[in-house]
């Protein structure tokens, strides 16, 4: 069976950026399952993903505008740590949650110098061009119940 919309794929990767420094992978954690044509994955990597069978071993090259977009560095701003609500003195790396008039967004502290503290809301990956090497371990139909609410 061939990966396609609403069939559930299960996959391991690994991502490395240009340089070849490594990212991420799944490999010796459980692989990812999601079901296709539903935007949980990055437009590049669903791309290529599309038409594979369990067994295929493939490389892909996602770029920015297929991958997490581009930076906006209107997402990196600067604020008194006094900001931070709960008192905790911020450390370099810490993911924090801000409230934008959006919503909710996840932003991680890049910088604490005096009483200012440095956030970045991109995703970290926003930006680059990265390379995933995957793994098709497995393709099924999904469930009616996995079609209309999702997988859990």
């Amino acid at each position: 069976m061939e990966i396609a919309n609403r069939r559930v794929a299960t996959v391991h990767f690994t991502l490395t950026g240009e340089d070849g420094s490594r990212i991420t992978s799944t490999r010796g954690h459980d692989p990812l399952v999601y079901m296709h044509g539903t935007g949980t994955v990055v437009a590049g990597l669903e791309e290529a993903l599309e038409g594979r069978a369990p067994g295929d071993v493939f490389e892909v090259t996602v770029p920015p505008e297929k991958g997490f977009g581009p930076r906006h560095p209107e997402l990196v701003q600067t604020h008194p740590v006094s900001i931070i609500r709960d008192g905790a003195a911020p450390q370099v790396g810490a993911r924090l949650e801000a409230q934008t008039a959006r919503g909710p967004m996840e932003v991680v502290v890049t910088a604490v110098e005096g009483d200012m503290v440095t956030v970045d809301g991109n995703h970290p990956l926003a930006g680059r061009t990265f390379k995933a090497e995957v793994e098709v371990l497995d393709v099924r139909v999904a469930t009616p119940d996995e079609i209309q609410f999702g997988l859990r």
